[in-house]
Formats: structure tokens, sequence, C-alpha cells
């Protein structure tokens, strides 16, 4: 471990591109960073070496899912997540929020917190700003989010402001909560991690009068980091990256800013241009499965018929170990033929392509050419996938 403290260090800008470090007590993570999606303690399809050979510094969990099983509280009693799921690097835990929102037939959302039915069984349960910061205590992440409340596209003003007020809300309580943690004065939560960060999440839907007044106030409650939520739910891509630009310009220079949800390579990059550190993303794992594999030449569908005798690899420019080893042709049988291996093979791609552009961006700004990066990047993003 590098230490018990969270602290973030600017090292470098490219026009509003910036190169950072997050020093967490279970290691640096290098910025811009994309984190992998490890929603029940596992990226599916991955093994934990092949994460870190892919370049991974950081993995994201979730709260919703590893409260309801195996439980927030068994893990605690393994030692908190990294222990039990034998991953000696950061992770963050998102609050739950995103997956109650996904419930619409399950929930019901009153100011004490999220009231659902478990999708594993139909039980009732509560889940509470305080109650997601006990269970991300008892997790130990790295790095943990407030509870909020995310509001689907389109909404007005009107009705995008409900959940934006009370998502301020939810994050003054969080860090009361965490405050109490830190200082004992909260018996019966195991912390598994003394030194984890707590983020707190802008809201306000594609209105910027209201993502303004989200900033102002989540920032004024002090918290470690500051997220922007409540994208990538169906609004237009340039409507996405002008909330994100605004918002960003809002959120403190000397904090790590990150981006939840989003998207395609090109959003990384984007977004990065924007003022963005950290993304996550369950596309590069989710497509894999699918067999639609990104590639420095744009995307393709492995399953297609013009790979049957295609000898290789997925990506040229790629040096990862399914481009290394295995043709398009043997990647589209074990596709067709239903195999295990074809899932892990190109996830193993996918994500690789991801770190690999981040690795990217990071020389890119250090070396102050990202907008040369970026013009040449999106240019290769905008040619016609190779299945069309």
């Amino acid at each position: 471990m590098s230490g018990n403290t969270f602290e973030f260090a600017l090292r470098g800008t490219d026009g509003l591109a910036r190169l950072g470090e997050l020093s967490t007590p279970h290691g640096v993570v290098e910025t811009p960073a994309f984190m992998p999606v490890g929603t029940q303690g596992s990226v599916k399809a991955m093994r934990h070496c092949d994460l870190e050979d892919a370049g991974a510094q950081i993995i994201l969990g979730n709260t919703y899912h590893l409260y309801l099983r195996p439980g927030d509280e068994l893990i605690a009693r393994r030692g908190g997540l990294h222990s039990f799921i034998g991953w000696n690097r950061p992770i963050l835990t998102d609050s739950g929020g995103y997956q109650v929102f996904s419930l619409a037939d399950r929930r019901r959302i009153t100011e004490d917190g999220a009231e659902f039915s478990s999708h594993l069984d139909g039980s009732p349960h509560l889940l509470t700003p305080e109650g997601a910061v006990h269970i991300q205590a008892r997790l130990g992440s790295d790095i943990a989010m407030v509870l909020d409340e995310c509001h689907a596209y389109p909404a007005s003003t009107d009705a995008a402001s409900r959940p934006m007020e009370r998502s301020v809300r939810w994050a003054q309580r969080c860090r009361r909560r965490l405050v109490e943690l830190r200082e004992g004065q909260t018996s019966g939560v195991v912390v598994s991690n003394a030194g984890q960060a707590q983020f707190g999440i802008v809201q306000g839907g594609v209105h910027q009068d209201l993502r303004d007044q989200s900033a102002a106030a989540t920032v004024g409650v002090g918290f470690e980091g500051y997220a922007i939520g409540g994208l990538s739910v169906g609004e237009p891509i340039d409507l996405m990256y002008s909330v994100v630009a605004d918002t960003a310009r809002r959120l403190p220079e000397h904090q790590p800013r990150y981006l939840m949800g989003a998207g395609t390579p090109a959003d990384l990059v984007e977004c990065v241009a924007r003022g963005i550190d950290m993304f996550d993303c369950v596309m590069p794992t989710r497509n894999a499965r699918n067999g639609q594999l990104f590639t420095s030449q744009g995307r393709i569908n492995i399953k297609n018929a013009r790979f049957a005798e295609d000898d290789g690899p997925v990506d040229p420019e790629c040096g990862c170990y399914t481009c290394r080893t295995h043709s398009r042709a043997y990647l589209r049988h074990l596709y067709m033929a239903g195999e295990m291996s074809a899932g892990a093979l190109n996830t193993l791609h996918n994500l690789s392509f991801y770190l690999d552009t981040m690795r990217r961006i990071r020389d890119a700004i250090s070396f102050r050419t990202f907008d040369r990066f970026r013009q040449e990047f999106l240019h290769s993003a905008s040619r016609l996938s190779l299945d069309s």
C-alpha cells in the first residue's frame, strides 16, 4: 500500500485536458483513467491478472449488487472487498443509486431513501444515504460515492429539479455520516478502509442552471472529489458534451472529476478535452460479449460472415494477448460456437483498447500534443464499421 490517505495531484494540462495522480490506500492511479466495471466484485469474463496485464489501475464495484449478494457484512468479515476478491489495487464503489433508478417498477423514492424490491428474490429493502455510507465502509473501497437520485431523459426543469435538490440533501447526510464514522461516533459499523474517500455527485439533467446549483451546493459540502451523474441516459451526444463542459468548469481545479457511465472511446477523448479525469462504462465488456469489438479502424462485429476466413488479428495496431495470438476467423468460430472463451478473449481485447487509449491520452497531455491526438483519434473513430 502507498499509505492510508487519499490525495489528488494535478501534474499538467494541455488546454482543458488534465494529467493527474490519485493516491489511495491501495496504490496510485494515473489520470485520465478508465475503470472497468466489476459489478459483482468481478469484471465479467476476466481474471484479475488479465486486468492487470491490460493496464487496469482501478476497478469499480457495485454497492447495490454486493449488498444483496453476498452481503456487505459477510465481505467485511472477510477483511473487506479487496481481500475478499483478491484485488490489491484501488477500487471505487458506486452508491447503488443508478441501479435503484433502473428498477422503475420495483422502487419508491422518499426523503428517507430508496425503497425497492430485490431483483433476486423480491425481498423489500430501504437504501438510505446513511445506509449507503455504511455498506461502502464495510466494503472498504478506496472511493465511495454518495447516494443520489437520477432522473430519466427527457425531463422538464421542474421535474429535474426535485431529484437534484434531494440529491444535495442526501449528499449532506452522506458526508455527515462518513465524518461520524471517521471520528468513531457511530458504533456497530465495521470500517474496512480508514482511508476511504467520498465523492459527491452533481445532478440536474440537461438543465445547466440546475447543474450550476447542484455543483455549488455539492462542492459546498466538501468532498474529496466530484462526479457528474445523470448523463448517458438517452440525451443527444452533443448535448451531453455541452453539459459536461459547462459542469466541469464549476468543479474545483485541484480535485478529481469523474463522469459516470460514459461511454464510447470517442466519448472518453472528447470528455477529457472538457476537463474530465475519471470514467467507467459497461460498454467494452457488454459489447465484447455480443461480438462487437473496438479497433483503431472502427468497430467490427466478429460474427459477420466476412471474417470466417480472415487470418488477421482483430486490430493490427493492438498488442493485447487476443490480437497477438488469435485470428478474426478463430474468434468468429468461438463466438458462433457459443464458447465461453469467446467472451473472455473479446473482453480482454476491448478493455485493452480502452485502457491503451487512456495511456495514449496521458502521453499526449504530457507532451502537449493532445489536440493533435484527439483529431487523429476521432478521424479513425468516425470511419464506417467494418461490418457495415
